[in-house]
């Protein structure tokens, strides 16, 4: 555990990219098996504790250190990890040696959520302070180090010299430790066995479209949809549905799983249908809709009905056992509107190819639509191939451009990690009405990012400064800053008491020019629902 705690660390205090790349190639060099496969496991969020949440940290914690003294410093620190190791008593006597990182997941594997009280403590005896850092952090799976899952792969293949789309590949078939992946790029031994496994297949990205004008000879449009891009496999009588990162889906939308019965690897948008009148299954409904039913461990009969699950396809990388990848996409294409016929129109659509004999015909059509589920357009190079990750030059994505609206700060949080002392979390609101006549802020949304560190320190000098009212890490802010928040889409939401729900909120100016009772009122944004 010593030198995972050495890592996580130097990783903290790392920015630099390739710095991080080269810390966990050398962790996953020098570092036996297994402990380097949980390591690595941790690191890109593979690993699951159920009964070792923040509640067990807490209350742990509350029997050994003054509860007062706890909430302050874990309201200064902004880490529930990092406050409880740094505060965590001493164990007085001998204590047992420190655990490698395979016994402490065996362990923390173990504990049910009544022997957690008991079992977490004796483990984090065990432990320094750094110790007990990486401990907590693995346990929670809350990171925040900087390093997502692709880093992690990166970092493999860097160690041992192997392709990075080789190691996304067979990285999905497999389970933590990985020992037949660190077989195969460290010992030199075979390939791990995918050929009979339902296994994601790294997706193909697109660069946002800023300033490049394409040609549409070369170039095909279609629209981008508000849904979650997923992969739907088939193999060897077995269907799985996996999201962008990868993550096994399958469970969350089940009237899936029964539509392929062909062989095949499917690249689509998942969507849910809207209704129209008389209860028939419409057209896509908004990603708020879709919403209701992500993260889902069990869907009921009611939920299945009222918001079906289906997929707009947009490409085709296997079918019937023949990869497609190499394919030029127009190629692909043709083949994946022959093969759609044979699918469940229930289940299963192809997204439709927008035409314009020129780029301004399309940034005039791109202007105009306002779907409830589409967010811009696609450009796809007719002559791509299908290569994992973003290559410049072959799909870009152009979103339509963001809504406007000038909202007035309400609450503030701290932030997490580098942001730990900063209140860089905001919530925001608009009048109900006439502010001059008394009428309410109601909150619409909450943002943290559009801002840049020179304007997040005014933004906290401001919290601190205006503070009317505490609620454990959250302040209530006197109503006088002006935000004017850009927007995807708006919904309406009985989650709000605004009766709102803003998509992909994000601050696109501060408006330190403007009073708050001239921010946009409530109504404006009802306005918006069916743009």
């Amino acid at each position: 555990m010593e030198e995972f705690a050495a890592l996580i660390d130097a990783l903290v205090y790392t920015r630099s990219r390739n710095e991080k790349l080269r810390l966990i190639a050398e962790f996953l060099r020098t570092v036996a098996d297994p402990d380097r496969g949980w390591a690595l496991a941790a690191l890109t969020d593979g690993l699951d504790f159920p009964a070792v949440k923040s509640s067990a940290i807490r209350n742990a914690m509350k029997e050994r250190v003054d509860p007062v003294l706890w909430a302050l410093s874990r309201d200064f620190v902004g880490d529930t990890a990092e406050t409880a190791s740094l505060l965590w008593p001493e164990p007085i006597g001998d204590v047992e040696t420190p655990p490698g990182v395979a016994e402490a997941v065996d362990l923390l594997g173990t504990m049910t959520r009544s022997s957690v009280a008991t079992e977490l403590p004796r483990l984090l005896d065990r432990l320094d302070s750094s110790g007990r850092y990486a401990l907590l952090k693995l346990a929670t799976g809350a990171m925040r180090i900087g390093i997502s899952a692709r880093l992690g792969k990166t970092a493999f293949a860097q160690a041992f010299d192997v392709s990075v789309d080789d190691v996304e590949e067979y990285w999905h078939a497999l389970a933590p430790p990985y020992s037949e992946l660190f077989a195969w790029a460290a010992d030199g031994a075979e390939p791990p066995d995918t050929e009979n496994v339902p296994l994601f297949r790294p997706f193909m990205l697109a660069h946002p479209l800023e300033e490049a004008v394409v040609s549409m000879e070369d170039y095909a449009a279609e629209w981008k949809w508000d849904g979650i891009r997923v992969q739907l496999v088939h193999v060897a009588g077995e269907t799985r549905l996996y999201s962008r990162s990868g993550d096994d889906i399958s469970a969350t939308f089940p009237e899936l799983l029964d539509a392929l019965q062909i062989p095949a690897v499917l690249d689509g948008e998942l969507l849910v249908r809207g209704n129209v009148q008389g209860g028939e299954a419409g057209g896509a409904a908004s990603f708020n809709a879709l919403q209701q039913r992500l993260g889902r461990k069990t869907v009921s009969k009611k939920m299945l009905a009222e918001a079906p699950a289906f997929v707009r396809l947009y490409d085709s990388l296997l079918i019937e056992g023949q990869d497609l990848r190499e394919l030029g996409w127009q190629e692909r294409r043709a083949r994946l509107e022959q093969f759609v016929p044979r699918l469940p129109e229930s289940h299963f659509d192809i997204s439709q190819i927008v035409h314009a004999e020129s780029f301004e015909e399309l940034a005039e059509i791109r202007e105009s639509a306002r779907d409830d589920a589409i967010e811009g357009l696609m450009l796809k190079r007719r002559d791509a191939p299908y290569i994992a990750g973003r290559k410049t030059g072959l799909w870009y994505k152009w979103k339509r451009d963001p809504l406007l609206v000038d909202c007035v700060m309400m609450y503030a949080q701290r932030g997490s990690g580098k942001r730990s002392s900063f209140y860089s979390d905001y919530t925001f609101g608009c009048w109900d009405g006439d502010p001059d006549a008394g009428a309410d802020l109601l909150p619409v949304g909450k943002a943290y990012s559009g801002f840049t560190d020179a304007e997040l320190k005014k933004l906290d000098r401001f919290v601190r400064q205006n503070t009317l009212n505490r609620f454990g890490p959250v302040r209530e802010v006197e109503r006088a800053m002006v935000l004017e928040v850009a927007f995807d889409s708006v919904h309406q939401s009985k989650r709000h008491k605004s009766g709102l729900a803003m998509r992909f909120p994000r601050i696109h100016r501060i408006r330190w020019d403007k009073p708050a009772h001239e921010a946009d009122r409530i109504e404006t944004l009802r306005n918006l629902i069916s743009n």
